[in-house]
């Protein structure tokens, strides 16, 4: 999995699907797990996609995490329309739900190419959680240059988010969720990608050694 990976990112093929699964567990392993009375989700793709696409979310109960103590949930949002093709679609945005605020943050570095997706997905969510949620579509949000670094931006956005103003706040803090005027290196990003892949290749190696 690894080698493959990193034969992607060299090639700038983005596997965006692998690549934010393989954030997502450096996240939880590396600072969410320090953090024990942080109640975070990080849902992963194939989660966000089954959340969007099935009618009733309530039937998802059993198969999606548990989110009863939950306060924030990350979604990766795609445009992809095709049940069938999960890894189709042409663009990532990121939504952050802050349960506990009851609060949908959309961020989209093509505003508002996502915002349908977003909007669909944050109330399929409110379902799931019986509670409304509000819906905020952030358009300060950082903008990439080039039809290709959506995936790199929403990695980059959900670290910042996550590092930076979540696990930083006390509990009766109150957070700007926005992230207006910060500045989005999708080039470090991608290379910052090849080394947590190459810090799991290697992990992986001694283990089985």
């Amino acid at each position: 999995m690894w080698g493959q990976a990193v034969r992607k990112m060299e090639l700038m093929e983005y596997d965006w699907d692998q690549d934010y699964d393989v954030r997502c567990v450096y996240l939880e392993r590396e600072f969410l797990s320090k953090y024990k009375n942080a109640n975070i989700v990080l849902l992963r793709p194939s989660m966000s996609f089954m959340l969007m696409q099935t009618p009733n979310p309530l039937t998802l109960i059993s198969a999606l995490p548990d989110f009863r103590r939950t306060s924030h949930i990350f979604l990766p949002i795609n445009d992809c329309k095709n049940v069938n093709l999960p890894e189709g679609g042409s663009h990532w945005s990121l939504l952050l739900v802050s349960v506990v605020d009851g609060v949908a943050f959309h961020y989209d570095s093509l505003c508002p190419a996502n915002y349908h997706e977003a909007e669909q997905a944050a109330y399929k969510l409110s379902q799931l959680l019986n509670k409304p949620l509000r819906f905020i579509d952030l358009n300060d949000s950082p903008r990439q240059e080039n039809s290709s670094d959506c995936g790199v931006f929403v990695c980059i956005q959900m670290r910042h988010l996550l590092l930076k103003k979540l696990l930083m706040a006390q509990s009766r803090d109150k957070v700007s969720m926005s992230m207006a005027g910060k500045l989005v290196d999708a080039t470090q990003g991608r290379k910052e990608m090849l080394r947590i892949i190459d810090t799991f290749r290697k992990e992986g190696i001694t283990r089985r050694s």
